[in-house]
């Protein structure tokens, strides 16, 4: 069993971050298996994440999750990586090590989770449509393609990030990058549409509200959530989709495999999502 501090101290980094409900998961999380956690939310200046990070670690900072925007220099301020954190270029999550900080990506575990276990949706065979081309996009790209979709398309507002992106793996899958302009001109129907970016928390669209996208059964995933139905949700079902989940799912499975890396516990999901 995993040797837990008293004084070890967690945390999510992010900008914004107020709407984070990572602290009350790993709370019910530490709960449910009979211990205790202080975790907390840390706002860091866009330009300051290196410096928010030191200070966290000097207050007695273990362990931390990161979201937007700071998932691709967590990784590169780490000294070492898991293979899924390399493959991604991103990090969501790290553990301090003594003298080190180590990353890794629970984004791809945790969304296929969600969508596969609690959705009851395959990938396989299925075309998909990725939005965006962030830390997010970069988490799940990877372990989405081992599913075997027949197709990706990622679309981005900027062309060469969608091409950076796809780049490692256009030679074994079934991937490609485009813009909203080629994406409209293609007029493709897909099975799967995942939001990667961050638009549903400023009540924004990722896509031109004209665009149609969605096939005659499919999903709409955005991986932000809130209280109420985000943004592109309530777009997506507007534009024909059959069913729209947030991000909520995905956030607590891979927030479960967090916790099992700091704590030496894994916690059940289902009762915490269900709440």
């Amino acid at each position: 069993m995993t040797q837990i501090s008293s004084s070890a101290r967690y945390a999510v980094f992010g900008n914004p971050i107020a709407h984070s409900k990572s602290p009350r998961i790993h709370a019910l999380f530490a709960e449910s298996l009979g211990q205790v956690i202080n975790y907390e939310k840390r706002l860091s200046p866009v330009d300051d994440f290196a410096a928010e990070l030191q200070r966290f670690q000097s207050e007695g900072g273990v362990g931390a999750n990161v979201t937007v925007p700071f998932k691709q220099q967590a990784f590169a301020l780490a000294r070492q990586a898991s293979l899924r954190a390399q493959q991604a270029g991103a990090a969501n999550f790290l553990l301090w090590r003594g003298d080190h900080w180590f990353c890794d990506n629970t984004d791809g575990a945790g969304l296929l989770r969600d969508i596969e276990v609690n959705l009851q949706q395959s990938f396989a065979g299925k075309s998909v449509l990725l939005i965006g081309a962030g830390g997010a996009a970069r988490g799940v790209l990877g372990p989405m393609l081992l599913r075997q979709p027949s197709q990706v398309v990622v679309v981005n507002r900027t062309a060469a990030r969608a091409l950076e992106l796809v780049a490692p793996y256009v030679k074994d899958y079934a991937v490609q990058a485009q813009t909203s302009d080629q994406l409209r001109e293609a007029s493709a129907r897909f099975d799967i549409v995942i939001n990667a970016t961050s638009s549903s928390l400023i009540d924004a669209l990722p896509l031109p509200t004209d665009a149609k996208i969605f096939a005659s059964q499919s999903l709409a995933y955005d991986m932000m959530y809130g209280k109420q139905p985000t943004t592109f949700m309530t777009w997506a079902q507007a534009q024909g989709a059959t069913r729209v989940s947030d991000g909520l799912g995905m956030l607590v499975e891979q927030a479960a495999e967090s916790y099992v890396q700091w704590r030496g516990a894994l916690p059940h999901t289902a009762p915490i999502i269900a709440l």
